[in-house]
């Protein structure tokens, strides 16, 4: 089990986007994560008739390092550690560690 999944809202800790906040996009196996308008850059595209696609200058969405982002707690409203525990019924579930609340309810 991950510590951050598609759909967790995370805010960055790190790096010159430090203090936003946006949602998973994608986790992917080298410990990067996709975050929805965050770390932007300008691609410069050359057109490729073949696949019908144009030329230009393009925003996207580069990945960040996991370790530059915390899962956000919106009973905080900051960035919060995560822990993972075992409930009674057998299912282990990830946690806030500041205040011992279950994100995956």
């Amino acid at each position: 089990m991950r510590r951050l999944k598609k759909g967790d809202e995370v805010i960055i800790i790190a790096g010159k986007d430090k203090g936003r906040r946006g949602t998973v996009q994608r986790v992917m196996a080298d410990d990067r994560v996709l975050v929805d308008g965050v770390n932007m850059v300008r691609k410069h595209q050359k057109p490729n008739p073949m696949r019908g696609l144009p030329g230009g200058i393009l925003d996207k969405e580069m990945p960040v390092h996991a370790s530059n982002v915390m899962l956000y707690n919106p009973a905080t409203g900051k960035g919060d550690r995560v822990g993972f525990k075992v409930l009674e019924d057998g299912r282990k579930v990830r946690y806030y560690k500041s205040n011992q609340e279950v994100v995956d309810a």
